[in-house]
């Protein structure tokens, strides 16, 4: 969960930009460790996801590419000051929690890419956060 002046409160899957010469594999490793004090290993490719937004006057075009992604370490009190919260969800629980539609709609995605288990639900979420 992150507070924003402009925004209020919004739920929001981890995100950010990559160092210099880093992979996109390796910025979303760094970027979900750094922002939800989880490890992870990427499992797969999911959609990129594309929008624009205003910052300082300026019209900004921005491509996010997101990874399935396994946890496999860390902890979620680890995390950055970047956001007052974060959570590990089921997938049931992040449509309604997440605040962007495009994140919503990726987070069924995912959950489709995982397969059931025992009892038929697929296996938890991903962790929502802003």
């Amino acid at each position: 969960m992150r507070r924003r002046d402009r925004d209020g409160v919004s739920w929001t899957l981890p995100k950010g930009t990559p160092h210099h010469g880093e992979t996109r594999e390796a910025t979303a490793l760094r970027e979900v460790a750094e922002e939800t004090g989880l490890e992870v290993r990427i499992t797969g490719p999911l959609p990129s996801i594309e929008y624009t937004f205003v910052q300082r006057g300026t019209r900004i075009h921005k491509t996010v590419h997101y990874f399935l992604m396994a946890p496999i370490g860390g902890d979620l009190g680890r995390h950055d000051h970047e956001f007052a919260r974060v959570r590990w969800v089921d997938f049931s629980d992040a449509s309604g929690l997440l605040t962007f539609e495009t994140e919503r709609a990726l987070v069924a995605e995912a959950a489709a890419r995982i397969p059931a288990g025992p009892d038929g639900v697929a296996a938890s979420a991903g962790r929502a956060r802003s």
